[in-house]
């Protein structure tokens, strides 16, 4: 039977009571439509999602239309990224060429644009798990630099690298600041991706040299002010999982399966996270059946939801190439509780 406090549900769950699992799913823009069409609009009333989610605005928003902003799109770092009508498309030019701040002025946290919708988002979904997401941090390096070059930098220009992480931190923690000051709202969210398929994207050793601190700061003033704390990163970051632990991490997303093993996940470290994610999308949702996909949704809340600390997503958001019969199966049975 469904909790009748979502709010409590998820806290609930983060806490390890044993509880119906509670579902989540994040939409690119085809997938959107195409739930919608089925189930209604907006779509998280129209399927009762527990978690709620926002994020300042941006003049370059998550999902760029073409028709709006033409081919390209510059965000408010000015990293040029290309559009599209299925994804978030890419950054194609760096802002940072050479290895050096000089001349660079960071974005301002407090322009009123950024923030001219939250208060009215965070009445109206107050009923709900509110999680505001606070930006990226290494993620944001790399388009800003480029990932081959910032790579490149850990080694040869340490000090840089140190600078361009204190500042986008900075400015994370200043719309930190304006967020706590202003709304009620439940927790906050880094989007941060540290691994690939198959391991990290730095040396564990490297990841706690350059990032882990900056991490800490962002997690520590999450934490102080009362937010519980949701950290996306896609991949294989086993190694660091116990330091996340350590500075304080939640609910840790969306644990790829095809980069981890879940389930060991959930038996090391399942009493000291509650993971959010899970179903694969790299190959079920794209290749499987319909019965497939509720056999899997089954197997996850029974294994996974065991003790509480769970929360039932796919292992990323859910793109263009799922067919609407599995990804109606796959909301369907999440929702049967």
């Amino acid at each position: 039977m469904r909790p009748k406090d979502n709010k409590k549900w998820i806290e609930n769950v983060i806490n390890h009571r044993e509880m119906p699992v509670p579902y989540n799913f994040m939409f690119s823009p085809v997938s959107l439509k195409i739930a919608e069409q089925k189930y209604g609009s907006p779509i998280s009333d129209a399927i009762s999602l527990p978690i709620r989610m926002t994020s300042p605005k941006s003049i370059k928003p998550l999902y760029a239309d073409p028709e709006i902003f033409g081919e390209t799109a510059v965000d408010e770092y000015g990293v040029v990224w290309s559009t599209s009508t299925i994804d978030r498309g890419a950054p194609i030019r760096p802002v940072l060429k050479e290895p050096t701040l000089s001349g660079y002025r960071f974005p301002e946290p407090g322009m009123p644009y950024r923030f001219e919708d939250i208060g009215q988002w965070c009445e109206k979904q107050k009923s709900h798990y509110r999680i505001i997401w606070v930006g990226d941090l290494w993620e944001r390096a790399t388009f800003m630099r480029g990932m081959e070059n910032l790579l490149i930098d850990v080694i040869q220009n340490p000090d840089f690298v140190l600078d361009l992480l204190r500042g986008i931190t900075d400015y994370i923690l200043g719309t930190m600041e304006i967020l706590f000051e202003r709304f009620e709202f439940e927790a906050v969210a880094l989007s941060d991706d540290y691994g690939t398929q198959k391991a990290m994207l730095i040396s564990p050793e490297l990841w706690r040299k350059f990032i882990k601190g900056f991490v800490s700061e962002i997690y520590g003033y999450g934490r102080k002010n009362g937010k519980k704390i949701f950290q996306h990163s896609c991949g294989n970051i086993v190694p660091i999982i116990p330091d996340l632990i350590d500075i304080g991490l939640d609910i840790l997303h969306p644990i790829q399966p095809e980069a981890m093993d879940i389930h060991y996940l959930k038996k090391e470290f399942g009493m000291d996270l509650c993971f959010c994610g899970g179903i694969r999308t790299q190959d079920l949702l794209v290749d499987g059946t319909p019965a497939e996909v509720r056999e899997e949704v089954k197997r996850l809340k029974e294994t996974m939801g065991k003790d509480g600390g769970y929360i039932l997503e796919p292992g990323i958001t859910i793109q263009a190439d799922v067919p609407p019969e599995n990804l109606f199966a796959m909301i369907d049975e999440a929702m049967n509780l």
